[in-house]
């Protein structure tokens, strides 16, 4: 089987997205590196029939373009349909660049996270959970030596699998931290998804300002007025050295995205003046930053 190398997976020729096809033993990380994948951007569909393969990417390429890739986890669960696996590969049945990914580990590693979650393996039948995963040696055998990329995880953990895949698989953009700072007001509640708050109360509300008072934070007069007032400017050079530097322990945890909420009132003024400010300045320290104003327009 001719399948091109994994060190080209961020640069498809002709602008093609690449297929990857995540296959390996029971227990070995599958479902890590399919939800990896999906957060790297690809399509992803877990548990396909083999002889589905083609199908999938033709539906991809007419409904989203050949540009997004693909990723599928094809396993012994297909039963009998697995065998056609190496077939189509080999004779280049996706149309695109294709990379087959192998997850291995150590039979003793994979009965004890088997055992740990209390599942059976497809193949062990009313043997032990060791005589299926003999048996699904046997039959994965010639896809692991067909492999383009094959990962241990005995030693790994779920984040440094999802490190390793990312590094196979991601580009600058996909991998990188993305941050949403989303203003709101605390009269309308908390986002709950908010992984940090801020309590923007603390600061002068233009509310009471007349001229400023039917303005938004987004506007000049109204942001001046909030980043000039008493302990806003202190608070921004406080909190930024904070956010950065969870930031890039979120990266080293193999996290990317973060949502961070900043509250006033109403989710009108100060809110989101501090949060276009702060969104700023994260974007100037190179992250990848927008703001989302949850509340504006409701009064």
């Amino acid at each position: 089987m001719s399948l091109e190398p994994v060190a080209d997976a961020s640069t498809p020729p002709n602008d093609q997205g690449e297929v990857v096809v995540v296959t390996g033993m029971t227990g070995a990380g599958r479902s890590t590196a399919a939800k990896e994948l999906e957060d790297l951007g690809y399509f992803v569909v877990d548990n396909l029939p083999p002889s589905l393969l083609p199908d999938v990417v033709r539906l991809v390429d007419q409904t989203q373009g050949r540009t997004q890739a693909v990723a599928v986890v094809v396993d012994v669960r297909s039963g009998s349909f697995f065998g056609t696996l190496r077939t189509l590969l080999a004779r280049g049945a996706t149309g695109r660049r294709t990379t087959l990914l192998f997850l291995d580990a150590a039979d003793d590693v994979l009965v004890r996270r088997q055992e740990a979650a209390r599942r059976p393996h497809p193949l062990q039948a009313s043997g032990r959970l060791l005589d299926g995963l003999v048996r699904e040696r046997r039959v994965l055998a010639d896809l692991r030596a067909d492999a383009d990329l094959v990962i241990d995880t005995t030693a790994l953990n779920v984040h440094q699998l999802t490190d390793r895949v990312a590094e196979a698989f991601g580009t600058p953009e996909t991998t990188a931290l993305k941050v949403t700072v989303v203003s709101f007001g605390f009269k309308y509640g908390i986002p709950v998804d908010a992984d940090y708050l801020a309590d923007m109360r603390f600061l002068p509300n233009p509310f009471w300002v007349p001229e400023l008072r039917s303005h938004t934070g987004r506007d000049s007069d109204v942001a001046d007025y909030v980043k000039a007032q008493p302990g806003a400017t202190e608070f921004l050079d406080a909190y930024l050295p904070v956010l950065t530097g969870v930031a890039e322990g979120y990266l080293r945890e193999g996290k990317r995205f973060m949502r961070v909420a900043i509250g006033c009132t109403g989710g009108k003024h100060r809110s989101v003046a501090m949060s276009e400010e702060i969104t700023r300045r994260l974007v100037a320290a190179g992250l990848d930053a927008k703001p989302v104003h949850r509340d504006l327009g409701r009064e």
